[in-house]
């Protein structure tokens, strides 16, 4: 069965159906590639799917030990590269996690974020610079 079902929709967008939950994601090309920003380019999703996948992977973790993470965040800052062709030169990803977290609950949780399949899937040229704050 097909993961997503999509379509180019015009104006650089497109449109992608999630099948299973009937979920729908646009994209828009990026302000300086052509388009209006208007929604997440491809490589913003990239980019936040890295966050996505290391919170999920922190989140599994947390939920083994009962360890409460509400409230925890995400911020992701994308670079591409300045020289050709365009690619994604570097992903920034600041993670904010609870301060009741032990040295040894945050070590387990740093290290099993950095196992997550996005990172593992992503082109070793891609820096992937990730910050763990916890307030």
């Amino acid at each position: 069965m097909n993961t997503a079902s999509a379509r180019y929709v015009g104006n650089l967008r497109t449109e992608a159906t999630h099948v299973a939950s009937g979920t729908i994601i646009q994209t828009d090309a990026p302000v300086d590639n052509h388009g209006r920003g208007e929604a997440f380019s491809p490589t913003d999703l990239v980019s936040t799917a890295l966050g996505a996948c290391m919170m999920t992977i922190i989140g599994i973790v947390a939920e083994r030990h009962a360890w409460d993470l509400a409230g925890s965040t995400y911020d992701v800052v994308k670079h591409m590269s300045k020289e050709a062709p365009r690619r994604i030169a570097q992903i920034d990803i600041t993670f904010t996690l609870p301060a009741s977290l032990t040295p040894a609950d945050r070590t387990l949780l740093e290290r099993a974020a950095h196992t997550c399949p996005v990172t593992l899937s992503l082109h070793p040229d891609i820096v992937q610079n990730v910050v763990f704050e916890y307030k």
